[in-house]
């Protein structure tokens, strides 16, 4: 599309009562990144309450029409996805506006790619919208989902706001909390205390608070009519209530608080409370159990049943899942060991999901492996034929392979001349743990009970027993691999090497998962590839330069630290480094920022590697944190070369099987960056942290 353009959706597609919104992005230094936001419209063009803005803190509306879904890697950058069940959009909203924003001072003419697209309900992308335009500016609206004779149409918009997502939100009617009423408050009290006198209660605590009289506290409409408009300078009498009359209206809607787009959730607290067992040897009695598990079948069927069960009981979790999928918010319904007619052999697939919405009906079939068990092309491709006859909407497989952009795990062929169409999706074990571990750590979910089953789902994926631990083996690639660039017999262009690459990729991505789960914070890969590269293009160039240089190399961007991960694994050398280049402070000496540093990470690994980064140099001092504690001054170049920034690294030894057990490659690395992450980055200044 272009600029201004607009299509109706039902020209486009037969299966729009739920769409897929995603907006893309990319950067040339894998730092750039948004986020995205969502307004829904009357007919004079304003939100009908705050509570029709949806962002990171208010990510699903009630009624299901709106559903944030988060960034998602791909290829060259991110993508945030946003679904929509247009089916549920109220009556009186005519405009749904798909925007996005920067933050800290970024702008989005630094990004490349900047890009919105729009897929059906079975995931076929039906539009594409690049913004060439974008500028300096910190909000953009990308599109607008408008209605016109009871049918839906997009119309690609690419408006910028040099204010922000503050005027873009106002200019639509929303009320945007800018803390005005603590930042008064906090010159009030200064004020106060400087003159020695009590300070005012702010508005809002005014109105939390009957005001008291002579005759004592106020009640009902005495308290309202009682409203103060003057600061009382010393104690005595309140001042008399004709006074203020004419005032009271306005200093009562002053004092009644904003609407808050924020819900109180319930998350796990992070203190365990102490058990009342007699001693460690007890164990708590689970939901779950997994004693029983022993063979492949058992945890398959049992991990399904687990999954399914919570999915149906926890609408927050199953909607996180399935809403990815096309599947709207709506009552859902989940069964195993479901048995459906083939001819003379019926098939039994895992599970069955069922989601009914306004009378409208959204199926999938379930295809579980877990351990390392891989899914299989011809079971996969029978039940994308019984689902297309049988006209489910979805064939969703799971198992602990991490599925990569332009590698599918199972090539599957699809009939065109079947109008149903049937989409294949996949779902990691590690990416259903991540999701669990998002909402009941860090966001929060409708209510305790709701908590106490993700609680009991999470002791039963992380439990060795039910095989549903992620990707955990590198391939049999993996040693022969090792052994070529040991010897320098491995060749460019040998498919093994392709083969290595992409389960480092996997590795990563999963170790993304994880550290993210972990931290409620967003973790992803970082991609440098040029724009436009196909996925297995791109790992093909560095599988040759495995072959050349004997390193598999990674970023990984974490949300609110002060630069890059990096992470290589050297398989000459058998050592893995994680590193991070911080940029050197704008104002103030090197000396200082050396000594600043080294404070920081006081705490940090005594064999941690410093070295100073200078302009136009290829490296500068370097040396151990043992070794610069009594001295930092050592770390400066003393030819008064310009210090651009510091790179601190750690390494240690790789381990020496392809799989995770304790010597394994996937558990080193692992432990690589959870050492390197807490012991050194979260010391580190955050970005646009003052410094003293």
């Amino acid at each position: 599309m272009v600029k201004g353009a607009n299509v109706g959706l039902a020209a486009l597609s037969e299966d729009v009562g739920s769409v897929m919104v995603s907006l893309g992005w990319s950067s040339p230094t894998g730092e750039g990144d948004a986020d995205v936001s969502v307004l829904l419209l009357t007919a004079d063009g304003k939100v009908r309450s705050d509570g029709d803005f949806y962002f990171y803190n208010n990510p699903v509306a009630a009624d299901g029409s709106v559903q944030l879904l988060g960034k998602t890697p791909t290829s060259d950058g991110n993508e945030d996805r946003i679904t929509f069940d247009l089916t549920a959009i109220p009556a009186d909203v005519e405009q749904v506006v798909v925007a996005a924003s920067r933050y800290n001072g970024a702008r989005f003419g630094d990004l490349d790619d900047v890009r919105v697209t729009l897929a059906d309900g079975s995931g076929e992308g039906l539009l594409r919208f690049s913004i060439e335009d974008a500028g300096a500016v910190g909000a953009l609206l990308f599109g607008e989902l408008y209605r016109r004779a009871g049918d839906w149409k997009f119309r690609a918009i690419g408006q910028g706001y040099e204010s922000g997502l503050a005027g873009l939100a106002q200019d639509y009617g929303v009320d945007v909390d800018d803390d005005a009423e603590e930042a008064e408050a906090a010159e009030v009290a200064e004020m106060a205390e400087a003159e020695n006198v009590p300070p005012q209660a702010t508005p809002s605590e005014a109105a939390a608070e009957p005001v008291a009289t002579e005759a004592g506290p106020a009640t009902g409409a005495e308290a309202v009519a009682a409203v103060p408009s003057v600061a009382v300078p010393a104690p005595g009498p309140v001042p008399v209530v004709e006074q203020v009359v004419s005032e009271s209206v306005e200093a009562l809607a002053k004092s009644v608080p904003r609407p808050r787009t924020a819900k109180k959730k319930v998350t796990l607290p992070k203190v365990a409370k102490k058990s009342l067992a007699e001693n460690d040897t007890w164990r708590t009695a689970r939901l779950f159990p997994v004693s029983a598990l022993k063979s492949d079948r058992d945890r398959e069927t049992r991990a399904t049943s687990v999954l399914l069960s919570v999915m149906a009981q926890v609408p927050e979790f199953g909607r996180r899942l399935t809403a990815g999928f096309g599947a709207p918010a709506g009552r859902m319904e989940t069964f195993t060991e479901v048995s459906l007619p083939n001819g003379d052999s019926p098939r039994r697939p895992d599970g069955v999901i069922r989601v009914e919405r306004a009378g409208k009906l959204w199926t999938a079939l379930v295809e579980t492996k877990t351990n390392g068990n891989s899914l299989k092309p011809e079971q996969v491709q029978a039940y994308m034929d019984i689902a297309a006859r049988r006209g489910y909407e979805a064939v969703i497989t799971l198992s602990n392979d991490v599925e990569l952009d332009g590698s599918p795990l199972v090539d599957v062929k699809t009939d065109g001349r079947r109008k149903h169409k049937v989409a294949l999706r996949h779902l990691s074990w590690a990416d259903v743990t991540h999701q669990a571990q998002m909402l009941i750590r860090h966001e929060g979910v409708g209510n305790a009970a709701h908590a106490w089953l993700l609680q009991e789902l999470l002791h039963y994926l992380q439990h060795e027993n039910s095989g549903c631990h992620g990707f955990q083996n590198m391939g049999p690639a993996w040693v022969p691999v090792r052994n070529g660039i040991d010897d320098e017999t491995l060749c460019q262009g040998d498919r093994r090497a392709v083969e290595v690459v992409e389960s480092w990729e996997r590795l990563v991505r999963q170790v993304c998962l994880r550290l993210g789960g972990e931290l409620g914070q967003k973790v992803l890969p970082v991609q440098r590839a040029k724009r436009g590269t196909e996925p297995r293009v791109r790992r093909a160039a560095l599988a040759d330069q495995l072959c050349l240089a004997g390193r598999l190399d990674s970023e990984l961007r974490i949300e609110g630290t002060p630069g890059i991960l990096a992470l290589t694994a050297d398989l000459r050398t058998g050592k893995l480094r994680t590193s991070i280049e911080i940029t050197a402070p704008e104002q103030g000496y090197p000396l200082t920022w050396a000594k600043r540093l080294i404070r920081q990470l006081s705490d940090a690994p005594a064999d941690l590697h410093v070295e100073t980064l200078l302009d136009g140099h290829a490296g500068g001092p370097r040396g151990t944190l043992e070794r610069l504690r009594p001295e930092p001054g050592d770390i400066l170049p003393k030819n008064n070369a310009e210090i651009t920034g510091f790179r601190l690294s750690l390494f240690r030894s790789m381990g020496n099987t392809r799989g995770s057990a304790e010597s394994g490659f996937i558990r080193s690395v692992d432990e690589a960056v959870d050492r390197f992450h807490d012991h050194v980055v979260v010391h580190l200044d955050r970005p646009g942290s003052t410094r003293r």
